[in-house]
């Protein structure tokens, strides 16, 4: 494969393409640099990095993954100041990486990728940006995450409401909430971060919620100087602890593929419930009615105390309308609001739907996935050669952070990438029949899991109860899964011929 870079005008013909600069695609930019590629181009919408870390800026916004393990293990963090870092101290450290890295000069911020169409003769995509610009790299990297197009409920009379409304991924700064009648809809993990903030500011918050959620304290504290200092002389302190938080992430996972063993979790999250809330008509309005685990389970120690706030309502009965001055609910009651923070989670059915991504023979990613996203081990799909993925569909972690997984699949990028110039190959591509056989692997193990059987419709489930998120399997397995490419499963060829 070529390295140098060539341009033709406006066009610029980088030997790999990467979107977003959120931890994956800058992950995906040292681990490039680490194996001496140099010829790449990372685009970015924004004027700046972070993805999800610079776009989330709600009040409390912190990692719900303690922080040892939510940093590159190949670029540690030896000053974290707490065991779960809040949002700006993260966006501090990837800011700090790409300094340390020298990753700007790769970068081309305020450049949209809006459409990404194969050529076949070349075999090189042609990736076209909002502003008319054009690149034609050999491979794309997606990197612009599972979870960024916020979900907009589509509730009745929405249209009517005079307030102000804004979902809580795009947090209007600009609207102060002292002495507001605030509506929070939703209580999943953005939501029992923000209302205890904004609990005492507000004159009152009404929470409504849908379904009750488990909820797990969080062993967060203050890391001391003296662990800090540790960190810095003795890195295997660090990796201990590194070590420490993998594993409690990770053996939770074993009960969430068997739910036989999920009693354990349940009583640990029941004995939470009944230590902070001892009032028995709340505490029955926040007892789930599904196994622990087929949501994302929450780790907080301030939700339920701030529900029980004089200035803090919660309501069951669920949403009938908007009116131009609240929301009636479905027992008659309006609730007065002055602004509406829509806490309703993302979109993730289809994490493509909207782009224009067309592959071999004008096949279209809306085509393939017509019946549901589907990939090979998350990162390829059969139909779109010599495009990669990062955190695509089924390589969910469960409870393990998002970054082991995406550290692994980098990996497994890089050895992709090494297979193909070992080959001298132009074109590389998951065979269909390999990636038919693995989801039907996947999925019969995924139909045990409690994700799919626990009685809940959690995010992790498409329309059509198709879990298309979650990997079955701990982190181990899936680290093991990605050390290595499997050649036969890939069709390699250089100009059209194939490569033994």
């Amino acid at each position: 494969m070529a390295l140098s870079q060539e341009m033709d005008g406006t066009v610029e013909t980088p030997d790999v393409l990467i979107v977003g600069t959120g931890f994956a695609g800058l992950g995906m930019a040292m681990k490039l640099l680490d194996a001496g590629h140099r010829d790449f181009v990372v685009l970015e919408k924004a004027d700046g990095v972070g993805g999800t870390w610079r776009e989330n800026t709600y009040p409390g916004c912190a990692c719900d993954v303690a922080s040892v393990m939510y940093s590159y293990s190949f670029a540690p963090n030896r000053n974290w100041s707490r065991m779960y870092a809040e949002q700006p101290e993260i966006l501090d450290y990837i800011k700090h990486v790409v300094k340390e890295r020298d990753l700007e000069q790769h970068i081309r911020f305020g450049t949209e990728a809006t459409s990404y169409e194969f050529d076949e003769a070349a075999d090189r995509w042609r990736v076209t940006t909002s502003a008319g610009q054009e690149f034609r790299p050999r491979v794309v990297v997606l990197a612009h995450g599972a979870l960024h197009q916020p979900n907009i409920p589509d509730l009745p009379g929405m249209g009517r409401f005079k307030g102000e409304m804004f979902h809580s991924a795009n947090w209007d700064g600009s609207v102060d909430l002292k002495g507001k009648r605030v509506a929070v809809i939703g209580t999943g993990s953005s939501a029992v971060q923000f209302i205890p903030e904004i609990a005492g500011i507000a004159r009152h918050v009404d929470v409504f919620q849908r379904n009750a959620h488990w909820v797990l304290p969080k062993a967060d504290r203050p890391l001391k100087q003296t662990e800090r200092r540790l960190f810095a002389s003795f890195p295997f302190i660090q990796r201990l602890y590194r070590l420490t938080a993998y594993w409690t992430h990770e053996l939770p996972v074993l009960a969430f593929l068997n739910p036989k063993f999920l009693g354990v979790l349940e009583l640990a999250a029941k004995r939470t419930l009944a230590k902070q809330v001892p009032d028995p008509g709340l505490r029955a309005k926040l007892t789930p009615t599904y196994r622990i685990g087929c949501k994302r389970i929450l780790l907080t120690n301030d939700y339920f105390p701030a529900l029980q706030r004089p200035d803090v309502s919660l309501t069951t009965s669920g949403i009938d309308e908007f009116t131009e001055s609240g929301i009636r609910t479905k027992d008659g009651e309006l609730h007065e609001a002055d602004v509406v923070i829509l806490a309703t989670g993302f979109a993730t059915d289809n994490r493509c739907a909207t782009e224009r991504i067309v592959g071999r023979g004008g096949l279209t990613i809306q085509q393939a996935w017509r019946d549901g996203m589907t990939a090979h081990l998350g990162t390829t799909v059969a139909g779109f050669p010599n495009l990669f993925m990062l955190m695509g569909p089924n390589s969910g972690g469960g409870a393990q952070s998002i970054l082991f997984v995406i550290e692994a699949q980098l990996h497994y990028i890089i050895e992709c990438l090494k297979l193909m110039r070992s080959r001298r190959a132009t074109r590389m591509e998951i065979r269909s029949e390999v990636q038919h056989r693995f989801n039907a692997r996947l999925h019969a193990k995924l139909s045990r899991s409690v994700w799919n059987s626990g009685g809940c419709h959690s995010w992790f489930l498409d329309n059509k109860g198709v879990n298309r998120q979650s990997w079955p399997g701990t982190g181990t397995s899936y680290w093991r899964a990605t050390r290595r490419p499997d050649p036969q499963a890939f069709r390699l060829t250089n100009g059209g011929k194939r490569l033994k």
